[in-house]
């Protein structure tokens, strides 16, 4: 595995300041947010899906999508978790894997084959919107489905993924676009071997890579992090360029 399963770490952090300016959408029956683009150039062919940490849709999520629209991508934010999202700050003693596996009454399930009907579903939405090439921001729980959806006719282009959970090696091994990772200096979940065994797995790919490492941050920072801390902020910001600078680069 390129990353290691989701742990409670993944329910922690902050919410964000902002008022979110993008609308409610549904793609069939998926609950949805839409941010329309914005800005001095606005990218018309291009869209982005951001595929969510365990939060969903929530303040911090929002914002981001606000965030990649004001820099002209249309921007879609799909419930991946049928409206069965995690709180954020869960107690300690709240059971992760069970929620992944059955939701949380027990009929919900959160597994690959449930999310991958969502992502389908997303990015044939974007398709018949027009949108002839699709970038992908994944965060945490969203990274594992950012890789699965840039193998050969899956309809992701452009990948980049933060603090990644999940991933399986066959999974970053068959993508076929340029992928971005942004990495925390202290995350059990994308730990330094397994950022280094991504390494070595994405040169065998021969795809244009970055791989970007932040000190001073745990896993999760770049959509929950403390903004009241100032090595947070810079880490958050900066990871969040990263993402803009790549989907720039690479989906033109």
């Amino acid at each position: 595995m390129a990353s290691n399963p989701p742990s409670n770490c993944c329910t922690v952090g902050f919410k964000h300041e902002g008022q979110p300016s993008g609308s409610s959408a549904k793609i069939g029956n998926i609950d949805a947010y839409v941010s329309e683009p914005t800005g001095n150039t606005i990218h018309k062919d291009t869209a982005i899906l951001i595929l969510s940490d365990i939060i969903g849709i929530w303040q911090n999520s929002q914002l981001i999508a606000d965030q990649l629209a004001a820099n002209g991508y249309y921007t879609l934010l799909p419930d991946l978790f049928n409206g069965d999202p995690v709180e954020l700050n869960r107690p300690d003693d709240f059971n992760l894997m069970a929620w992944l596996a059955k939701g949380t009454n027990g009929d919900n399930p959160h597994t690959v084959e449930a999310v991958d009907v969502i992502v389908e579903k997303s990015i044939a939405w974007l398709k018949e919107k027009g949108y002839k090439k699709i970038g992908a921001v994944g965060y945490c729980f969203g990274g594992k489905y950012v890789a699965r959806f840039m193998s050969k006719g899956k309809g992701i282009d452009v990948g980049y993924v933060a603090h990644p959970s999940f991933v399986e090696e066959d999974e970053l091994r068959a993508i076929e676009g340029p992928l971005s990772i942004v990495a925390a200096e202290t995350d059990s979940i994308f730990p330094t071997e397994k950022r280094h065994k991504s390494e070595a797995i994405l040169i065998e790919t021969k795809q244009p890579y970055q791989i970007n490492l932040f000190s001073g941050v745990m896993h999760g920072f770049s959509v929950r992090g403390d903004m009241s801390k100032k090595i947070e902020r810079f880490a958050k910001e900066q990871a969040f360029y990263q993402a803009v600078q790549w989907l720039d680069q690479w989906l033109f």
